[in-house]
């Protein structure tokens, strides 16, 4: 009986501990390929990529023998979390062990293309091709964004190019590829997020306005909060970089006329709701403000110094009044200032 327990609790060890006794594998152990490995081979770690993706991708170019060895070396290094996206040279047929730890110690040139965030669509083609792109195959793929989107984005291609650096070049990725990367990425971000499908456009179009708005990342969710109780109230939400948007420019001062102009579908200050499309391409925080506005009585913002971006918050009418005065102020003091 004591030979039986003593037994079974090995083995329940052994188990547990994914096929290994006291650091020596035994027959329950996962296949795995012993040595340095063979012929190098280039493998394509991608972006936001987790444990499970890397070991996948290791997998399907036969570096390591299983994916339960590859867990197994992955849970071990404590330098595997870090490893980076992009291409790695390894070799075939690595044990699981020296794989994970080569691909840690890598330092991953990430490429030359990044995206900044409140970028358009327009300013987004136009910086792919100063990357060095080419320009009539870059342009004739803009021409044709649609085929890129999700069913969500309605055919407009607006806030839906994901902002950030991507481990592209003109040599070895084309235009179409980059595109596809940021459609993708997009979705990915929303996902994660935990936006429903429902909502990815509506999202987005938030997103865009708090984008273009906020200088600061604590004025993000409270932005997000004064669009919600607007909609709510049934006011014009008053967002001048909408507006803009609408004009074809993103800088510069509006004019009176400007502001008047009810044919402009994005001039906020007379049409009520959110504009048709975003205005912009926004990053992960301003998604995550959109999908989860600040609570609060806040119905008014007004960045009261354009050179540092502060910006204050009002309930009432008389407290917006009172910013607006203050921002006159900052711009009577800075006559010069073009930013």
């Amino acid at each position: 009986m004591a030979l039986l327990l003593t037994a079974g609790a090995l083995g329940a060890w052994t188990w547990k501990n994914d096929g290994y006794l006291f650091g020596y594998a035994t027959p329950l152990a996962a296949q795995d390929y012993e040595g340095p490995g063979g012929e190098e081979v280039e493998v394509d770690i991608p972006e936001g990529a987790n444990g499970a993706t890397i070991g996948e991708v290791l997998l399907e170019n036969d570096v390591v023998a299983s994916y339960d060895a590859f867990k197994r070396a992955f849970d071990g290094n404590p330098d595997a979390p870090g490893i980076q996206p992009g291409i790695h040279v390894v070799r075939t047929q690595m044990s699981a062990s020296e794989a994970v730890a080569l691909l840690a110690e890598n330092d991953i040139d990430r490429g030359g293309l990044t995206i900044p965030e409140g970028l358009t669509v327009k300013q987004i083609q136009d910086r792919i091709v100063a990357a060095g792109w080419p320009e009539k195959e870059t342009r004739k793929v803009f021409e044709d964004l649609g085929q890129y989107l999700p069913e969500q984005a309605g055919g407009n291609p607006e806030g839906w190019l994901f902002p950030q650096t991507y481990d592209a070049d003109p040599e070895r990725t084309s235009p179409s590829d980059v595109v596809g990367m940021m459609t993708e990425m997009t979705v990915t971000q929303l996902e994660e997020a935990g936006v429903p499908q429902e909502r990815w456009e509506d999202v987005l179009i938030r997103a865009s306005l708090i984008e273009r708005e906020a200088a600061r990342p604590e004025d993000r969710p409270r932005m997000s909060g004064v669009i919600q109780r607007r909609l709510d109230e049934g006011w014009t939400l008053g967002i001048d970089a909408a507006v803009l948007y609408g004009t074809g420019r993103t800088s510069g001062a509006l004019t009176r006329s400007e502001l008047d102009d009810a044919s402009n579908e994005y001039n906020l200050r007379i049409h009520k709701g959110l504009p048709p499309t975003p205005i912009s391409n926004p990053g992960r925080a301003s998604i995550d403000a959109a999908f989860h506005p600040a609570e609060g009585t806040e119905m008014y913002w007004v960045t009261v110094n354009h050179e540092t971006g502060e910006t204050k918050f009002a309930t009432t009418n008389d407290e917006f009044n009172t910013l607006v005065a203050e921002l006159r102020q900052w711009e009577a003091d800075h006559p010069d200032w073009n930013g």
